[in-house]
């Protein structure tokens, strides 16, 4: 099969799992399934950080919360080790469910243990694609998903979310952070001066 169709079969494949969410999301006068609206939003966001990215990367963008809805944080014990357990758990089914779309679509190993590595989180830092998945997660957190995430959350004082903001900033590459200074991203106006306040 030619790489190009393999690509668009892949993301068909993924664009369906994700359109199955019923959980819903409005964005610019639209509805959306939640993980689709995400997922379009990792693709966008990866284009503009990192156009000359290749097909791997831009699939592994696309899977990176790929069916999340079946897995909710309420199933596992609503403390720090249940959390890890869930992400843990969560990074790993990511991980396996996109490989297996990848592999529907004809891939073959290298692209899917690429893909696989890279949203299961795997060696951060160290491996190339799995930073790069990371710097564009958290570029989709900052401009998108922020600001609602401070709504729901009024009973944090600034000291819990500056600590919040400086792990997000310390999971970037130096090359994520200049991209977000610099107006590669919208950053959320209300919360501008405490951005600034945290990454300092």
């Amino acid at each position: 099969m030619p790489r190009q169709t393999m690509f668009q079969q892949a993301l068909a494949l993924i664009d369906a799992a994700n359109g199955a969410d019923p959980n819903r999301e409005t964005a610019e006068g639209q509805d959306w399934p939640k993980e689709l609206l995400y997922s379009r939003r990792m693709s966008d966001m990866l284009e503009r950080f990192s156009p000359q990215a290749d097909d791997a990367m831009r699939l592994a963008a696309r899977a990176q919360h790929i069916r999340r809805w079946t897995s909710p944080r309420e199933a596992y014990p609503m403390d720090r080790d249940g959390y890890l357990q869930w992400r843990k758990e969560l990074y790993r089914f990511h991980a396996d469910t996109a490989a297996g779309l990848l592999e529907q679509a004809g891939y073959g190993g290298d692209v899917i243990d690429r893909v696989r590595n890279a949203v299961g989180k795997r060696a951060l830092k160290k491996n190339p694609d799995s930073q790069l998945l990371e710097d564009v997660t958290a570029l989709v957190f900052i401009e998108h998903y922020m600001r609602d995430f401070a709504a729901r959350h009024p009973e944090y004082d600034e000291e819990k979310w500056r600590g919040i903001l400086r792990k997000t900033w310390e999971k970037m590459s130096a090359r994520a952070r200049d991209f977000a200074l610099s107006g590669g991203i919208r950053l959320p106006e209300a919360l501008v001066p405490l951005i600034q306040r945290s990454i300092q």
